[in-house]
């Protein structure tokens, strides 16, 4: 089983949930969070003064999936995502050794 965390701009957030939910996935957990990369902020302007904005707001989404569905999982992701700006996000997959259901007690690809 895999994590696959994605970090997307916040507008795209409902896209890559339509896209996820078209090809199966059945749930997935989604967080606004703030961070930079290579945009590195931004500068604006408030009531005359100039500030700079250096962690922008960005989303979270965690989807943890079998093995076999990884390539499908990250290509929804990455086209429902891409914008083609500075900016888009990252793709990050992490090995998931045990998911356990609660309120079945089900293991593994059962639980996901």
């Amino acid at each position: 089983m895999k994590l696959v965390v994605a970090i997307i701009k916040p507008f795209k957030l409902d896209d890559v949930r339509e896209a996820l939910s078209e090809i199966g996935v059945q749930g997935m957990t989604a967080t606004e969070v703030k961070g930079f990369g290579r945009q590195k902020g931004h500068t604006e302007l408030y009531r005359g003064a100039e500030y700079v904005v250096d962690f922008l707001p960005k989303i979270k989404i965690e989807v943890a999936i079998p093995d076999g569905r990884l390539e499908d999982v990250t290509d929804a992701i990455r086209n429902a995502a891409n914008t083609g700006a500075i900016g888009d996000g990252k793709i990050f997959v992490l090995p998931l050794e045990q998911v356990i259901r609660i309120r079945t007690g089900e293991t593994g690809d059962q639980a996901v």
